[in-house]
């Protein structure tokens, strides 16, 4: 990867300043790249629960060598490296042992989720945590948090969290909360996609054993 880097100017210790004349095959190489990696984010990942929208967000190739610094005996997974990267900006060593990520970017009919629209997430009771789990949106297009929502998600932690008799939670996605719903609200941009990160933290064998299930987020209208 070093010498790959050195032939575009990428050098340790160096200035990285590249003329005119290089500056245009590597913008092209860029979006080249950058829609390689949105396409395969939309196809790469299988459902975590069977007939389900949520995915783990990283490939198992990619999960075998976190730990060891992407090495393998036999692989060296550059690509699924990358894919991690394009959305996460960092990556976890030992995933599943202190916490667990599921990744939604579909409604339950595998519609894009439309920042305009409203959704609706039931959290069944008893989520298989010893801490607590959470549930946010981020813009589509950045994978970033949403600029300038006054919240950015919920979790079980939230002050005022409405939960409902069975110990299950209604959580509320898009731009304006329904009437008396804000503490289970989180915003959503109407200009643009989103997605939804639900965090486990401290997860537990309901999880893996898929005996605990999350439900897909609906489309109210």
């Amino acid at each position: 990867m070093i010498d790959i880097l050195r032939s575009v100017g990428i050098e340790k210790g160096k200035a990285f300043a590249p003329n005119a004349k290089m500056q245009a095959p590597l913008k092209v190489a860029a979006e080249e790249a950058h829609a390689w990696f949105n396409a395969r984010y939309e196809t790469a990942f299988s459902s975590y629960f069977e007939g389900k929208q949520w995915f783990v967000p990283a490939s198992p190739e990619f999960m075998a060598v976190a730990a060891t610094l992407y090495e393998g005996e036999n692989t060296y997974p550059i690509d699924a490296r990358g894919l991690t990267d394009y959305w996460a900006f960092t990556t976890v060593k030992h995933l599943g042992a202190g916490q667990f990520y599921l990744m939604s970017i579909r409604d339950a009919k595998g519609r894009p989720f439309d920042g305009s629209k409203n959704y609706h997430l039931v959290v069944p009771p008893n989520a298989p945590v010893t801490q607590y789990w959470s549930a946010v949106v981020y813009d589509r297009a950045t994978h970033a948090l949403i600029r300038e929502a006054p919240s950015q998600g919920k979790s079980s932690q939230t002050e005022g969290l409405q939960t409902n008799s069975d110990g299950s939670v209604d959580l509320y996605f898009g731009p304006k909360a329904p009437p008396g719903k804000e503490s289970n609200w989180a915003p959503t941009n109407p200009g643009g996609r989103f997605e939804v990160l639900f965090r486990l933290y401290g997860p537990q064998k309901p999880l893996f054993e898929k005996t605990w299930v999350l439900p897909d987020i609906e489309k109210t209208k």
